[in-house]
């Protein structure tokens, strides 16, 4: 019997073809409709490179491992219903591999998504740094960025309340260059041997492992609590920088204080920024919490139809630049990554553009498998004696070892250079290099004396600097801080927290104390002052492009005006803006039903005149959660998003006529002005005078 059932098993696979590593499919490509990518050398070295190592399954036939044709959907049984015999090797390889699909998740930004792109200098920056990507105007360097958030698990939601990862890699003519910062310009400690109890506090409880990805617990806080120097972070990512819009409309900072070296080894200080090209704005924390469970991929989702639509998103990459000497002259150590230098200050230099254009086609090998380090730097950029740089050097290398099971991560296809390597490193689990070297040390005679020490002089060596030693919004803020406080259950934690904000505002302090029912701590003024800034707020802006955003047309499935809707679609195209018709049940235009509707996915809401019959009172239906399109319009005005109205119905007029103010049109007939007003609304996005706010 298990003879017969052998023959059977691979009678069906004598004829099979067998389907090598080639290139990408292009019968997948157009099935799913993919775009082409943009015509840029940058974007072919890429496809070029990585294509290598693409494995193309269009018109094939399933093989085994080692290139087998094989048929996987049935165990071999000793019988028909018999016990299954493990020496079917067919079994043995799918169940184990897929046992040993998973490797450990990154300890901190787990929860990621990135994309490829490239970067083109404004200019030949020789006088600032050697590195060649910034050596010439107009150059081009393959990248690939990585956006994330901190606590949570890869299973988190994208809207949780966190400071956001801001990963790039440079694959430079002279090798990788990551920087690997934050949206947020300081750090929560000073020394990195802290690193651990930070990430320890803010994870989960350990003995319920709640609440994921989410500070409003008893042991961040009694964390932040006995660290002042937490407290500018948490201010950051408290007024808005920590609930984004999107990974399209946040800024990147390189945190710390590094260097950039010339040719002839002189040196300046600098703090590395990604200044955003489209805007800078955030959620509001209710509409954050409703995201979270109805669109829990919210930003992973709009990086990649952004992308896909051809609507590239952009940053600047800036510097602020300071002499050597100035390491103390702003009254604070510029080494202290707890610290930021206004702009007011040091105004920031761009120098040059980074452009997200190509979706990864693989998350799992290249998103999930890029592995920065803040060691990866090139020629013409150097560290400094900041202390947190020097314990990441060490923890991210340590990181991959453990996420990969060995030291040769780097030759996996996203995270190798795109110029030769010589090292004389060897062996290793899943080695994928054949050195034909056979003298695997330095200095040597056998090779002749090659891999040879590289020095500045003879061959654009990696050089330090001669002489080196070794050595928002306030309401937001105060509504955070209340949130975030009131979960704990320890009085002395609470204390603790208003002992800490008493020292940055007694005013913030009182706010809080308020809501945690305790007593207002009395004013300290030797810890005030007035220093301010214009560049922290994540609302004093608006956004320098719209495209992208989304706009919800509210309309019943019973009739509406497909005409107009048809214009005002046309009419936000022109700005790149989506517009998503919504309705009872789907088709006449309608592409989304009101079961399926919130809020929290559109920028703004256009009731259009057909809906008034589903906004009055007594209004109900079996097709979507009682209410629904009154709650779309009430909870878009109280977010503070542009609210517009086509048609003048009654029934229509009078349930939207409550909403009045800024960002608020009634544009009876007029589908033009409505664009308009539409547009103008979008580049504001929030109208913050609709918040309530304290009174001081």
């Amino acid at each position: 019997m298990i003879a017969l059932e052998l023959v059977l098993a691979f009678a069906s696979l004598t004829v099979a073809g067998c389907t090598y590593a080639g290139g990408t499919s292009k019968a997948w490509d157009s099935r799913h409709g993919r775009r082409d990518l943009p015509p840029n050398s940058s974007n072919a070295a890429t496809e070029d490179f990585l294509s290598k190592f693409s494995l193309d399954d269009s018109n094939s036939y399933l093989t085994s491992d080692v290139g087998g044709p094989i048929e996987d959907q049935r165990s071999l049984s000793a019988g028909e219903r018999g016990r299954l015999c493990l020496r079917i090797f067919i079994f043995r390889q799918k169940i184990q591999h897929s046992d040993h699909e998973r490797v450990p998740e990154r300890a901190v930004h787990a929860r990621g998504a990135g994309a490829h792109g490239t970067f083109t200098s404004y200019g030949d920056w020789s006088n600032l740094t050697a590195a060649s990507f910034l050596a010439e105007k107009g150059k081009q360097t393959p990248m690939f960025t990585r956006f994330s958030t901190v606590a949570g698990s890869r299973g988190s939601a994208d809207t949780a309340r966190d400071v956001h990862g801001f990963a790039t890699r440079f694959y430079t003519d002279e090798g990788n260059l990551d920087t690997v910062g934050n949206n947020i310009p300081v750090f929560f400690i000073q020394d990195a041997i802290r690193f651990p109890d930070l990430i320890h506090s803010i994870k989960p409880e350990p003995a319920s492992e709640i609440p994921q990805a989410a500070t409003a617990h008893d042991t961040a806080w009694d964390f932040f609590s006995s660290q002042p120097s937490a407290l500018r972070t948490l201010f950051w990512a408290m007024a808005g920088n920590g609930i984004v819009r999107s990974f399209r409309h946040m800024d990147g900072f390189g945190v710390h204080t590094f260097r950039l070296v010339t040719d002839d080894g002189s040196s300046k200080l600098i703090k590395w920024h990604w200044k955003w090209m489209q805007g800078r704005t955030s959620l509001v924390w209710e509409e954050a919490q409703i995201a979270a469970g109805k669109i829990a991929d919210m930003h992973r989702q709009d990086l990649l139809e952004a992308i896909e639509a051809g609507r590239y998103p952009e940053w600047e990459l800036a510097v602020q630049i300071m002499d050597e000497e100035d390491q103390l002259k702003f009254g604070f150590d510029l080494l202290d990554p707890t610290k930021f230098v206004p702009q007011e200050l040091v105004p920031v230099t761009p120098l040059g553009k980074m452009q997200l254009n190509q979706n990864p086609r693989k998350y799992y090998a290249k998103t999930e498998q890029i592995m920065f380090q803040p060691a990866h730097i090139v020629r013409g950029v150097d560290f400094t004696d900041d202390p947190i740089p020097q314990g990441r050097i060490y923890s991210y290398l340590d990181t991959q070892l453990n996420r990969h099971g060995g030291p040769d991560f780097e030759q996996l296809p996203i995270n190798r250079p795109r110029v030769p390597i010589h090292d004389n490193n060897r062996d290793g689990a899943g080695q994928m290099y054949i050195p034909l070297n056979p003298a695997a040390y330095s200095p040597n005679t056998l090779n002749p004396g090659a891999n040879k020490p590289a020095n500045q002089t003879t061959s654009k060596d990696f050089f330090t600097t001669p002489g080196r030693k070794a050595t928002g919004n306030l309401q937001f803020l105060i509504n955070a801080m209340r949130f975030e406080t009131s979960h704990s259950k320890s009085d002395v934690v609470k204390q603790d927290v208003l002992v800490q904000l008493n020292r940055v505002s007694n005013d913030l302090a009182k706010h809080v104390a308020e809501a945690i029912g305790l007593a207002a701590p009395p004013p300290d003024p030797t810890s005030y002052n007035d220093n301010s800034t214009t560049f922290v707020s994540i609302f004093n802006n608006t956004l320098n492009r719209i495209g992208g955003l989304k706009v919800g047309v509210l309309t019943s499935s019973r009739g509406n005006d497909t005409v107009r809707i048809a214009a005002l679609r046309s009419g936000l195209a022109k700005s790149g803006v989506d517009v998503i018709t919504v309705g009872e049940t789907l088709g006449l235009g309608i592409n989304m039903t009101y079961s399926a509707a919130d809020a929290s996915g559109f920028d703004a809401i256009i009731a259009e005149a057909s809906v008034g019959s589903l906004l009055e009172p007594n209004a109900s239906s079996t097709l979507h959660p009682a209410s629904r399109p009154a709650q779309i319009i009430e909870s878009a005005y109280r977010w503070g998003k542009p609210i517009g109205v086509l048609g003048d119905t009654g029934a229509t007029k009078k349930a939207t006529g409550l909403y009045t103010g800024a960002g608020v049109c009634f544009a009876g007939d007029d589908v033009d002005g409505l664009v308009q007003n539409m547009e103008k609304g979008l580049t504001t996005f929030k109208f913050t005078d609709r918040f309530e706010v304290d009174k001081t």
